[in-house]
């Protein structure tokens, strides 16, 4: 019986995967997964009790919700523009590094911007065109772009991060702090190896476009003081999580709001709108990032309710050597498929990384280590978002995109890996 019931459970989990490449709603993909084995299981209530508890994560809520909320306040104040057009600024004059540049430059600005679609957007809109005008050729320009989009692993609010800090009991910015490294490394990696491709496949200068929808404007005018103001609260949480000032120890939702206020301030945008639209990106967080966070509990509360999670937690215990390759692998593979490394690692989160210590990794590196691998998985994905936006920018297909971005995020996988679970 309980042979049959780990059975119906892989069964379930390939179907999952098959409904999210047909690209059906995740978040409704998983809740009916999860209920559905939860009745199988002839324990339904497991899966509401899993969904009403994970509802109230007060942590997770707090900082997902506040970052989403801030970058929206950048979005109407311009703020995020003018750091954009700032770092445009570098990118002019990065000369034959071009595309590792731009490829680092685009990381670093989704550390401030946390979405990769909607760093992708912005970025894009500004960058691809840049790049082109440069002479470097459409589809690398989208390539170098889309390739920079995980720089939020470095950011409090992503929703790893707090996750990851719940599950370990630490605060947010120690998760950080034990991936910061592997992280960084992979990008460097991926940038350096993307630059390589587009050199070698000549696709790094000597382009000449006469389409009008690439050109750039030289007309902007860029606000240092804006700019900076997208970084307010990494700079308050930083200098006070390292006790340089420890008047500016506090959460990650207080900085958030302090940056907000700051951003009324200098931009003297309309008060009345900035905290419309604060509020506004907090219900979007809690809508499309915690919803999926929420129904995937209740996919792993299914899986438990059938005995997959305990035969499988086994078989970890059993060959402890497979817990660092399979907290990199899984997330991975699936993001490439889905486009998504969200579902991907939150379930890895929920089932394994609270048993890490037992097998051999602390809770932070192992759940990190999902977290990563599964952003770098949906970075060389045609179904990503992100991919999407970006060869829409560049006018080019995604399958085109990600031939080039592939080669560079699997050495950033094994990076990733090296330093999290070797080192």
């Amino acid at each position: 019986m309980e042979t049959l019931k780990v059975l119906i459970a892989i069964a379930t989990i390939v179907a999952v995967v098959y409904f999210l490449v047909k690209k059906y709603d995740t978040k409704l993909v998983l809740l009916v997964a999860g209920v559905f084995m939860a009745l199988v299981a002839l324990e339904p209530m497991t899966a509401f009790d899993a969904f009403a508890k994970r509802m109230t994560t007060g942590g997770l809520i707090q900082a997902i919700c506040s970052v989403l909320g801030f970058a929206a306040v950048m979005k109407i104040t311009g703020c995020d523009k003018h750091m954009i057009n700032m770092l445009a600024g570098v990118l002019k004059k990065a000369g034959i590094f071009l595309v590792p540049v731009a490829t680092l430059l685009t990381f670093s600005i989704n550390i401030a911007l946390p979405s990769a679609s909607g760093c992708a957007a912005a970025v894009g809109s500004i960058f691809i065109p840049l790049l082109i005008y440069s002479g470097v050729r459409p589809v690398m320009a989208a390539a170098a772009v889309f390739s920079g989009t995980y720089g939020s692993m470095l950011n409090p609010g992503l929703s790893h991060n707090p996750f990851v800090a719940k599950l370990a009991n630490i605060p947010v910015l120690e998760v950080i702090n034990a991936h910061k490294m592997a992280t960084i490394s992979s990008i460097v990696v991926a940038a350096i190896t993307l630059g390589i491709v587009a050199i070698y496949l000549k696709e790094h200068k000597g382009y000449v476009s006469t389409d009008e929808d690439f050109k750039v404007d030289t007309e902007f005018k860029v606000n240092p003081i804006f700019a900076l103001v997208n970084i307010v609260p990494l700079v308050i949480l930083i200098l006070g999580f390292t006790g340089a000032v420890p008047a500016l120890k506090m959460g990650v939702a207080q900085a958030m709001l302090i940056g907000a206020f700051i951003a009324v301030i200098v931009t003297r945008t309309s008060p009345s709108e900035v905290s419309k639209k604060f509020f506004d990106g907090m219900g979007g967080a809690y809508a499309n990032i915690l919803g999926i966070i929420i129904t995937a509990t209740v996919f792993v509360s299914g899986l438990k309710a059938l005995g997959a999670v305990d035969a499988f937690i086994q078989i970890l215990i059993n060959n402890p050597s497979l817990a660092g390759i399979g907290a990199t692998v899984g997330p991975f593979l699936l993001a490439i498929v889905v486009g998504s490394g969200d579902a991907a690692a939150f379930a890895f989160n929920e089932v394994v990384t609270p048993h890490a210590e037992s097998l051999g990794m602390s809770i932070e590196n192992m759940g990190s280590l999902a977290a990563l691998s599964g952003a770098i998985g949906r970075t060389m994905s045609p179904l990503a978002g992100a991919a999407i936006i970006c060869a829409g920018f560049a006018k080019v297909s995604t399958i085109d995109v990600v031939k080039r971005t592939s080669f560079g995020m699997v050495l950033a996988l094994i990076t990733a890996y090296v330093v999290l679970v070797v080192m």
